[in-house]
């Protein structure tokens, strides 16, 4: 056999990004667009195809295998054959917008290129205002089999406040309508909101739980940067919770999340065990996903080599541009092996199950330095994880979501002990310190402090990378 053919199915997953919505929420930072004269559906039905066969025809060609790697048996590289779809996202914008027959028209086209695993998960997510009971109907037909809808508040005095275009009572309506049509069903809340209390949360949270199913996602508000929101904020006009009052929320958020068998299973998803949404696991355990849509993120193997994909963001010129040429990346970036740690770095420490020092190692040949580790897990930010912290999904788990703890992976030079304005940290998350183990950590993830902050754990632990394992790295 060629040594460019996997011997054995690898995770793989496909993103769709569909862009459009009814109305631009002003806190959203996401790829979405408002098109009042509607879209050409057929339009953007052939550009997905064609993109689709773009990437399937990357993935088969044979690249040279990569250079770099730090241990003497690089394995086979990765190529078209081998990919078995395990789970397929329609995020956006808003994907329960699109016609059904365009939904069933884009799965045919993933299970004509890849085989799509017999108990793959497929996901689309809908806003409350595009449900209806016969376009869920369409959807299931179509080959959904999760959805995960927006309601982001059970007051409708704050969805407005959100520039939400539902009700909560036509929320509820939507819910009802998702658990009579699919199996599996979960929904979004936004909490930390302009002038929320504690008590105001714990309310609203009791309510959301009494009506979830096995799966929830809370985030905080973010205020994103060219957002309505940003600007509001900027001039006095939105107040969010300070640092405290947002450490209490997601405390409490942890507390009855956990009590209601929905512990956290990533900063900002909670979950039943083995109900954790497996597409996403997939980006948080660095697995490979095309992304397709304007403005879809992917991270491709050729070759043995790990390509970022970012999408051109209009709609419209993203579509002409895989009319010309067949693909419509704006980059295409082959990642050095220490951007790969960076990233998996930060995927890892969303999970509660943490991140594998040995496996990141073993991966890229890098590690956060032994003292640097040390520093943030005297300061309460990290912990070591046991090997086997909760079980998580049946299989390799859009977007990786707004809301508390979003970190933007920076790179940097090794630092050789603890930097001097940790109390930087200190100050935002409050004490708390673990126990001191001398032994060096397998396995490390943030605590519930250290996900509030966990930008800057990231970055000191990436400034500290060294080429050196784990267990070896001072």
């Amino acid at each position: 056999m060629s040594p460019d053919v996997p011997t054995e199915p690898s995770p793989f997953g496909v993103y769709i990004h569909w862009p459009f919505c009814a109305q631009k929420c002003p806190y959203c930072d996401f790829n979405s667009h408002v098109r009042h004269g509607g879209w050409d559906e057929a339009r953007f039905l052939a550009a997905y195809r064609r993109e689709l066969d773009h990437v399937a025809a990357r993935l088969s060609a044979t690249q040279a295998p990569r250079p770099d790697l730090p241990y003497s048996e690089a394995g086979p590289s990765r190529s078209g054959g081998g990919r078995t779809v395990g789970s397929v996202f329609f995020g956006g914008g808003t994907p329960s917008l699109m016609q059904p027959a365009t939904v069933a028209a884009i799965l045919d086209h993933i299970a004509s290129l890849w085989p799509i695993a017999d108990d793959a998960e497929i996901t689309l997510e809908a806003n409350p205002g595009s449900v209806e009971a016969g376009r869920f109907a369409g959807l299931r037909s179509a080959g959904i089999n999760r959805v995960s809808i927006g309601v982001q508040s059970l007051r409708d005095d704050e969805l407005r406040r959100l520039g939400r275009i539902h009700t909560v009572a036509e929320a509820m309506a939507a819910l009802a309508i998702a658990r009579r049509t699919f199996d599996r069903v979960s929904f979004d809340l936004i909490y930390a909101r302009a002038e929320q209390s504690p008590r105001d949360w714990r309310a609203e949270l009791g309510e959301a739980l009494s009506l979830a199913g096995a799966h929830l996602s809370l985030y905080q508000l973010t205020i994103e940067p060219g957002t309505p929101f940003e600007a509001l904020h900027r001039a006095g006009k939105l107040r969010v919770p300070d640092g405290d009052t947002s450490l209490a929320l997601y405390e409490l958020t942890e507390e009855l999340t956990e009590r209601a068998g929905l512990p956290a299973y990533e900063v900002s998803n909670h979950a039943a065990p083995g109900e954790e949404c497996r597409h996403n696991l997939l980006y948080w355990r660095y697995g490979e996903y095309a992304g397709v849509g304007p403005g879809a993120h992917g991270r491709l193997l050729c070759g043995g080599v790990r390509h970022a994909t970012v999408a051109h963001r209009n709609p419209e010129e993203w579509a002409s541009l895989v009319e010309r040429s067949g693909g419509g990346y704006s980059e295409c970036t082959a990642l050095s092996l220490a951007e790969e740690a960076d990233e998996r770095l930060l995927m890892g420490l969303r999970l509660t199950e943490g991140l594998d020092l040995a496996a990141l190692s073993e991966a890229t040949g890098r590690s956060p330095g032994r003292r640097a580790v040390d520093a943030l897990r005297d300061l309460g930010m990290i912990e070591d994880a046991p090997e086997a912290s909760r079980p998580l999904g049946r299989g390799q788990g859009h977007r990786v979501p707004a809301g508390a703890g979003r970190a933007e992976t920076e790179g940097g030079q090794a630092a050789g002990g603890p930097p001097e304005d940790f109390c930087s940290i200190r100050a935002c998350a409050g004490p708390g310190a673990p126990p001191f183990e001398a032994a060096p950590p397998q396995r490390i993830r943030a605590t519930p402090r250290g996900r509030l902050v966990l930008n800057e754990v990231v970055r000191r632990l990436s400034e500290s990378m060294t080429t050196a394992p784990a267990s070896a790295a001072s």
